[in-house]
């Protein structure tokens, strides 16, 4: 069991960190061995108050913008902190990659006590640097956080983390249309204790990484697997959270789907297995004669922040939106199908493939997704007028 749980752990996180970055992990998590007694043990942070004399100057870093895709790159920062006895976080800084050491062995005596958000930073045609939504982020992982009964960062200590980590790394927010930074904010338990219980302190962490426009000419559209057997979190458990611990039993369902040509797995409810409820990382939307419909949100589905704003755009463009039980007999019924997610924002979906049988789905007709697409882009990059204040311009 404990070998088990060692794994997972490790498994956990690396699944917070872009999938090419196995030699980046072992430079920001050295582990240092499982000490068990009279140790803090946790995090050891080169604490450097960057001062803006110190940063790099360029307006931007010497990357091939043209072909960014998706592999993890090296930016300058990251952004850490600790909560204190009481609960509160210290004021935080930021440290130079390689900095920062972690050992696990709380965590995972803990029982893998663990937080992860994405979110993305992108760069407007007048140069601006707009953050989408951060507060939804900041609320959500707070959410989380008291179910799991860990301390958390403040809304404002964690947008002000954010902000600092994404100025300190300006110069890799890529050029406008180009792509984004994607931004990894990571709240775990770092103090060692036995057995099932809380961790007596926590580390939060951002970080992040550029990478291009998920759907962009040229990209192939998703084609998905329907997985009908996997561990879910139960009803009402922490499904609605993104805690590092769920990801397990995905991981393995997105390595057998990959190695037989998918790209993504969809998967079913564990109580009937006849409903969809959402794809690995991303929420999932089908386009009908009248309305779209997705899955509601019942204790098992995460709410995505862009699945949020995607409903909203939606329903102020006049369509009927249905957030209800969807089952898997409706994916043939259905025009269109597309997910939503921070890394993804509006991606179509080509195929769906349950039970040996394959349904396709138009994507360059797809005219409810490509709107879709194109405003929530617009709104995020600063060419579409905000006019719901979802935007945070910070630079």
């Amino acid at each position: 069991m404990r070998v088990q749980l060692i794994s997972s752990y490790y498994m956990a996180l690396r699944r917070c960190i872009p999938q090419s970055s196995t030699y980046y992990l072992s430079k920001i998590i050295q582990i240092r061995g499982f000490r068990m007694h009279g140790t803090k043990a946790a995090t050891s942070v080169v604490e450097e108050h960057v001062s803006d004399a110190e940063r790099e100057d360029e307006e931007y870093a010497d990357v091939d913008w043209d072909n960014l895709g998706f592999s993890l790159v090296r930016t300058d920062y990251m952004f850490a902190t600790r909560s204190c006895s009481e609960g509160n976080f210290e004021q935080g800084y930021l440290s130079r990659y390689g900095n920062i050491e972690l050992n696990p062995a709380a965590g995972i005596l803990n029982y893998g006590q663990g937080l992860i958000e994405g979110m993305k930073a992108c760069r407007g045609e007048d140069g601006k640097v707009l953050l989408f939504r951060p507060e939804q982020n900041a609320m959500r992982m707070k959410i989380g956080a008291e179910r799991m009964c860990m301390h958390s960062p403040s809304v404002q200590h964690f947008i002000e983390g954010v902000k600092q980590t994404v100025l300190a790394n300006r110069r890799w927010v890529p050029p406008p249309g180009k792509g984004s930074l994607y931004l990894r904010p990571l709240l775990f338990g770092s103090g060692a204790s036995l057995g099932v219980a809380a961790a007596p302190e926590y580390t939060f962490l951002v970080f992040g990484s550029p990478v291009q426009n998920y759907f962009k000419e040229g990209t192939a559209a998703l084609n998905l697997y329907v997985e009908e057997v996997i561990p879910r979190a139960y009803l009402g458990g922490t499904g609605g959270v993104k805690a590092i611990s769920n990801y397990g039993p995905v991981l393995e369902a997105m390595r057998r789907a990959k190695s037989r040509g998918f790209s993504d797995v969809l998967y079913l409810d564990a109580e009937t297995g006849k409903n969809i409820e959402e794809v690995s990382a991303s929420n999932i939307f089908l386009v009908k004669e009248n309305s779209i419909v997705t899955p509601t949100t019942n204790g098992t589905i995460l709410e995505g922040i862009t699945r949020k704003s995607v409903i909203e755009i939606a329903l102020d463009l006049g369509y009927k939106v249905e957030e209800r039980t969807v089952a898997v007999e409706e994916l043939k019924e259905a025009r269109e199908v597309f997910c939503t997610g921070t890394a993804t924002g509006v991606a179509s979906v080509g195929s769906i493939t349950f039970q040996n049988t394959r349904t396709e789905y138009k994507v360059g007709d797809a005219l409810v997704t490509q709107q879709l697409r194109s405003i929530l882009v617009g709104i995020q990059t600063g060419s579409i007028q905000d006019t719901k204040d979802w935007v945070m311009e910070i630079a």
